[in-house]
């Protein structure tokens, strides 16, 4: 794996309607995330924060039904712009969230780079939603359907390209909440979803096996997008939308050691920590954690 790496961090809280997860890259860098990685001998260049504008009022809903359009929008053009440039230096882009909304900039910075990016969407949810089919409006809940050019312009031309990765490159794995018009997608489009159904059933080891197997065959480079409300709310408590039965602590080391073995990942984004909600800093912990095994952390 590339030994340059480059943190971004993004302060990103308008993608949904909980304060708190705007501090997740703080949380993240508080519970060590750069002397983790250097001691596995990376040579970081963290690049600080996106800035992030407020909106003007509280209730600031846009382009049919999409909360803070503009504003996410507009940070997701400037991630955009970041990852574009430190993937054109080779340098690793990690960046740490923030909402889930930030995907749409990392990915549209980075899939610019692949004929074929494939994705690994470690996430409770399949956020492939758009502003017709969200029960909320909240943005967090659309980008991998934005990246599949379906929704809002301000969000899908971003870097005036859409799509930036296609169906048949995506995997979701610990999927155990989905919108019916989620559901819909999944089946029109062909999308692999490793729910905690077939994760129960054929164990972490087999399902992470058959993505790395899947996406070798297939692609040019791969993302990891890991939301940690993927984990289960007992494990990482610190997450805005909690879903129950989620994948455990070490299925998740187990996972990302596994990913790390494989030597296919060419850019990393960990999002939806949410201190305010936290215990003690317990899931900015386990993120860092995470992030350690991804990149080579091994017991012996």
């Amino acid at each position: 794996m590339q030994k340059n790496m480059s943190i971004i961090g993004v302060p990103m809280d308008l993608g949904q309607s909980r304060r708190g997860v705007d501090m997740g890259p703080s949380a993240i860098r508080y519970a060590g995330v750069t002397e983790r990685l250097e001691n596995l001998e990376y040579n970081i260049n963290d690049l600080g924060d996106v800035p992030v504008s407020r909106p003007d009022s509280k209730d600031n809903v846009q382009g049919g039904n999409l909360r803070n359009l503009q504003q996410v929008s507009e940070s997701n053009l400037t991630l955009s712009d970041m990852v574009d440039e430190e993937i054109g230096h080779n340098r690793f882009p990690l960046v740490l969230g923030g909402d889930h909304s930030i995907a749409i900039g990392t990915l549209a910075g980075t899939a610019k780079h692949y004929e074929n990016l494939g994705i690994i969407w470690y996430d409770a949810h399949g956020d492939l939603n758009s502003g017709d089919t969200s029960p909320s409006g909240n943005i967090h809940g659309m980008p991998l359907a934005v990246s599949l050019g379906i929704g809002h312009k301000k969000l899908t031309n971003i870097l005036d390209y859409t799509p930036k990765i296609k169906p048949e490159n995506i995997v979701i794995v610990g999927a155990r909440s989905l919108d019916p018009g989620e559901k819909e997608l999944i089946k029109e489009k062909g999308i692999t979803v490793y729910s905690m159904h077939e994760i129960d059933r054929l164990g972490m080891s087999q399902v992470m096996a058959e993505t790395i197997d899947y996406l070798k065959a297939r692609t040019d480079g791969v993302h990891l997008s890991l939301d940690l409300d993927g984990l289960d709310p007992e494990e990482a408590p610190g997450v805005g939308t909690p879903v129950i039965g989620g994948l455990s602590y070490r299925e998740s080391h187990l996972a990302m050691e596994m990913l790390s073995e494989a030597d296919i990942l060419t850019s990393a984004e960990f999002v939806e920590v949410n201190p305010i909600l936290d215990d003690k800093n317990k899931t900015a912990t386990m993120a860092v954690g995470l992030i350690g095994s991804l990149f080579g952390e091994k017991l012996k």
